[in-house]
């Protein structure tokens, strides 16, 4: 090395250390609404809510906003990855499994971290990582062959590298780790596979597993007996999108996704738990403390990974601590977060796979004649993409899909490991070719669907009633997250590169900047020097706003 590089080097360490003094403890993670300058965690706080307290940008004001500094990504693909923030520092991951420190004012890079795959990784869709967790000096990311590593924050510098699960029978981690506690939390996809999902536990410090709880019981464990024969051993049931928590009940939340054969039941006779069902999981021990399946026997590829948006009620007069989730089957619930008690549920899309839900959230189903459309396709009413919750309006915002259908065929697949295990597929209803008239780019308050709406939108939904307040049609699909801010102020965005500033009470346009590339990640929000600042993904490259000076 010249003494060139070495000093330039020295420098930048010197000027790191002096960004990054406070740790990142747990109690500032518990308090992570306390520190809006900040984005901790990949939701923002352990609630989920992707709800900033900032309050510099304002609905009079967003039209000011003006481009700060853009970072490219050097490889082609959607990516997904949400940055955290911390102190003026910017963490974020490149496809596939890259970590770049970035100076969040300026978008300078302070260092790269790059992780080689083993060429048996595999996955169904995408190499996509969607971000990191940190705790004291260290961040944590899993990577596409099933591997969590530590990373050293000031440097760069790998400080372990731990094996979770097999990459030649299709485990890879994509999801952003969750630290509760000591603990790293991360779960495993793959369920396109036929692997037996999980959710594991690291020692944050030196990466000992310290427990693992499988997403499909076996022999013995409750649930066992909702797998028919031996169909179990290849049940799916992937983790890969973060999980929430509360602290006061020390829960954590989890999202399960489909099992396998994905769309060929006959294999699997029986209500396949844990699949498209959300998990309540005890950190400390991995416990499981309760479930509720939305989706049982899915033969749709109708994934419950989306995140548990966690918000305080007050249900029908009374206190509750509740649970919101709008659901990839096309309905939405509200849960008791203490026990996984069925509240309510409501369609948020148009649904015919089942003509409603009983009296405890169980799907009435309605399985169409073979070579018929289903609503919703297979894509679902929404996916993993972001919701965001606003306690000043009371709303859960969700990205969706309107009016998408899907005719669905099983076929009998046969598990070979490491190869994709589907039991059939979805294809595109073309039918439906878009409502005329249909406006795009423009908040109604609708309370229902359109038969044949055929595009992305963003929805206000009252979890009081489980009604929409407004929604706003957008031309393409959407995969964007959702972003709140305390001015009452939504940042979303589309497929069609468009990000969107909007009424979070109206659902009104009042900025939008044309970006050109996918947007497929949710927006964050920081302050730097007094600054706020959003930024947002679009197609491969990461984007900064500010208002003018």
């Amino acid at each position: 090395m010249t003494r060139r590089v070495a000093v330039t080097i020295a420098l930048v360490l010197v000027a790191l250390s002096g960004a990054i003094d406070a740790q990142v403890t747990y109690d500032r993670l518990l308090r992570a609404q306390d520190e809006p300058q900040n984005w901790i965690t990949y939701s923002g706080g352990y609630s989920s809510q992707r709800h900033s307290l900032l309050t510099q940008i304002t609905p009079g004001n967003v039209r000011n906003l003006e481009l700060k500094w853009i970072l490219p990504n050097q490889v082609f693909g959607a990516w997904q990855s949400s940055p955290i923030v911390v102190d003026g520092m910017m963490y974020i991951t490149q496809r596939p499994n890259d970590v770049l420190a970035v100076d969040a004012k300026t978008g300078r890079v302070f260092w790269q971290y790059r992780y080689t795959n083993s060429p048996d990784a595999r996955v169904c869709c995408g190499a996509n990582n969607r971000g990191v967790a940190i705790l004291g000096d260290m961040l944590y990311m899993g990577t596409l062959d099933g591997h969590l590593v530590a990373i050293d924050r000031t440097t760069g510098r790998s400080l372990w590298d731990v094996p979770v699960g097999d990459p030649k029978l299709g485990y890879s981690l994509t999801m952003a780790p969750l630290v509760v506690k000591d603990k790293v939390l991360v779960g495993s996809g793959g369920g396109e596979y036929g692997i037996r999902g999980f959710v594991a536990a690291f020692d944050a410090k030196t990466g000992k597993e310290l427990w693992r709880f499988h997403t499909i019981p076996g022999p013995g464990e409750k649930g066992n007996e909702t797998w028919g024969g031996d169909s179990w051993k290849t049940g799916g049931g992937s983790i890969w999108v973060t999980p929430s928590y509360d602290p006061a009940l020390n829960l954590t939340y989890w999202g399960v996704g489909n099992p396998g054969p994905d769309w060929n039941p006959d294999q699997r006779p029986g209500d396949n738990l844990y699949t498209d069902s959300v998990i309540a999981i005890d950190p400390d021990t991995g416990t499981l403390k309760w479930h509720f399946q939305f989706s049982p026997n899915d033969p749709y590829d109708y994934d419950s990974v989306q995140i548990a948006v966690l918000a305080d009620l007050n249900w029908k007069g009374t206190p509750t601590k509740a649970m919101l989730w709008a659901n990839r089957n096309g309905f939405f619930y509200v849960l008791d977060r203490t026990n996984g008690k069925f509240l309510l549920g409501a369609p948020f899309v148009k649904v015919n796979w089942a003509s409603g839900l009983d009296a405890n959230g169980r799907p009435i189903p309605t399985p169409q004649p073979e070579g018929m459309p289903t609503w919703p396709g297979v894509q679902g009413g929404t996916n993993w993409y972001s919701p965001s919750f606003s306690p000043r309006t009371g709303l859960l915002y969700i990205s969706a899909w309107e009016g998408y259908a899907s005719v669905f065929r099983k076929e009998k697949a046969e598990y070979v490991p490491g190869r994709n295990f589907l039991g059939g597929g979805g294809t595109p209803y073309t039918g439906v070719t878009g409502a005329p008239g249909v406006r795009v780019g423009r908040a109604t308050p609708i309370n229902s669907w359109t038969d044949a709406a055929g595009n992305g939108a963003v929805m206000a939904i009252d979890p009081m009633t489980g009604q929409k307040k407004w929604v706003f049609k957008q031309f393409d699909v959407t995969d964007s997250g959702n972003l709140t801010t305390a001015t009452d102020l939504l940042f979303t965005g589309g497929r069609e590169g468009h990000f969107y500033a909007l009424d979070a009470r109206t659902g009104v346009e009042l900025w939008k900047a044309s970006l050109g590339g996918q947007i497929a990640n949710g927006p964050i929000t920081y302050a730097v020097d007094g600054k706020q600042h959003v930024s947002v993904i679009s197609g491969n490259s990461l984007i900064t706003f500010a208002l003018r000076d």
